[in-house]
């Protein structure tokens, strides 16, 4: 049987070109969302000049490649080998499940995810509790995820009918042959709490539903300026490991 982490995947590594075809200006630089919160006007990762900072499901890594000059160290993780070669050239990247880290026990200072990784896992517990692991007692966690509010929208950004279950909490595409092709999973606020915090290694120290800036067009997805003006699309938790 197809684990979630081979079809995700597999399906990254097909939709990678068409994907930085699609989002050229969102995949330029540190970007923690489809709203363009940019982290040089956020600073959700503080002073990371004397740090080393680890994005988990970086893509093709535009947040590591912009942290590279302004951090001691950055580096980033992926799964996918086709979302990896389309980073620049020489960055210092790695191929691997974000269950699995291949680093030392409190190798980082900080480290975060911008939409990578942690909506396509089923076992959210032992990715938090990895990227705990990584990182030195009290580092500071950041993760950007589609606001839970949004899960009971289709995937149509036009539509502003709610008509999913807000505690249905996956959905997969499989092949004719039932083997899983796609996963992506929802965690209510609730969820996110309990994962974080409540049973798990962080201490939320804030959380950030930025909202749709004035003259931005982009229509993508589950987000638009329609949407974007009634409802948040992104919720960010600033966190830092209680280790």
């Amino acid at each position: 049987m197809t684990s979630p982490s081979q079809a995700n995947q597999a399906y990254w590594d097909g939709d990678a070109a068409s994907y930085h075809a699609e989002h050229p200006d969102y995949l330029s630089s540190f970007y923690w969302c489809p709203e363009m919160l940019h982290e040089d006007q956020a600073h959700l990762l503080g002073d990371v000049s004397d740090s080393s900072v680890l994005e988990i499901g970086c893509g093709s890594a535009p947040c590591t490649e912009w942290l590279l000059t302004r951090a001691r160290f950055a580096t980033g993780v992926d799964i996918s080998r086709g979302m990896l070669n389309h980073a620049a050239g020489a960055l210092p990247l790695t191929q691997a499940d974000a269950l699995s880290l291949p680093y030392a026990t409190e190798s980082f200072d900080a480290a975060f995810s911008a939409f990578g990784a942690f909506p396509f896992l089923a076992n959210i517990d032992v990715a938090l509790q990895e990227g705990s692991r990584v990182l030195k007692p009290g580092g500071r966690f950041v993760l950007s995820v589609t606001h839970p509010m949004r899960w009971i929208f289709p995937d149509d950004p036009t539509n502003l009918t709610a008509d999913i279950s807000y505690f249905d909490r996956a959905y997969l595409e499989q092949d004719r042959d039932g083997n899983l092709t796609y996963a992506e999973f929802h965690r209510t606020i609730a969820d996110w709490f309990q994962a974080l915090q409540g049973k798990g290694p962080f201490l939320i120290e804030d959380i950030i539903e930025p909202e749709w800036p004035q003259g931005l067009s982009t229509t993508w997805g589950q987000w638009s300026p329609e949407r974007g003006e009634i409802f948040p699309g992104t919720i960010i938790f600033v966190c830092r490991n209680s280790r």
